[in-house]
């Protein structure tokens, strides 16, 4: 199965105690994902092809965005050990049915971004996460002129070892975030790849946007 045919679900952030069970970290919404047991697939080194796995059983930590699940064939601590940072996977197919108004993670990142107050597309859609409400993380198309690179004066590191591990600091791609709500966001046309906003004053200012 190839990944452009599947839909993370969640990773894989340690070992939960001895008899091989996952502690998984999500931002799904579904949560039967991981409690009904079925079939799923496994990433195990990024860029690797997924590969199908079992899940046996699951539950969710009350209060958290985390679930325990046991995988077939992970039966001890070690192996669970050897999954920490594995990405989980659904097919893109297999997916619960929403109510009117709900959407995939998936089918929003990478909408054109357009305020309906002057029609110009601003930004991108590059992440959605939850913070009590759904936020959308844009990435703007008008970007701010870049700050040159900060370069260390290296004649002031008298220690090799210093020296070796000074790296160069990129400037980041300035986002802002937009509450997914319906007074913010009341259009979204996924056939057209766009979304309409209507910000409140000072929401797209760039004051106020943070870089990711």
């Amino acid at each position: 199965m190839e990944i452009q045919d599947l839909i993370e679900i969640g990773t894989i952030v340690s070992p939960q105690g001895l008899q091989g069970e996952l502690k998984v970290k999500t931002d799904s919404d579904f949560p039967e994902r991981f409690e009904k047991s079925g079939h799923r697939w496994l990433q195990i080194q990024p860029h690797q092809s997924p590969q199908s796995i079992e899940l046996v059983r699951g539950k969710q930590i009350p209060g958290k965005n985390m679930f325990v699940i046991k995988l077939a064939g992970i039966d001890d601590r070690n192996q669970a050990e050897s999954l920490r940072g594995c990405k989980l996977f659904v097919e893109k197919n297999d997916r619960p049915s929403l109510d009117k108004g709900e959407y995939h993670i998936v089918d929003l990142i990478n909408l054109q971004v357009f305020n309906q107050q002057t029609g110009e597309n601003i930004g991108t859609v590059t992440d959605v996460f939850s913070a009590g409400n759904d936020i959308l993380e844009v990435t703007l198309h008008n970007q701010p002129e870049p700050t040159p690179d900060i370069i260390p004066d290296l004649d002031k590191v008298s220690r090799v070892s210093k020296k070796r591990k000074l790296k160069v600091k990129k400037s980041k791609p300035v986002t802002v975030l937009i509450p997914f709500v319906e007074d913010i966001v009341p259009v979204i046309n996924l056939e057209q790849q766009r979304l309409e906003i209507n910000p409140p004053k000072g929401l797209l200012n760039l004051d106020l946007a943070e870089e990711s």
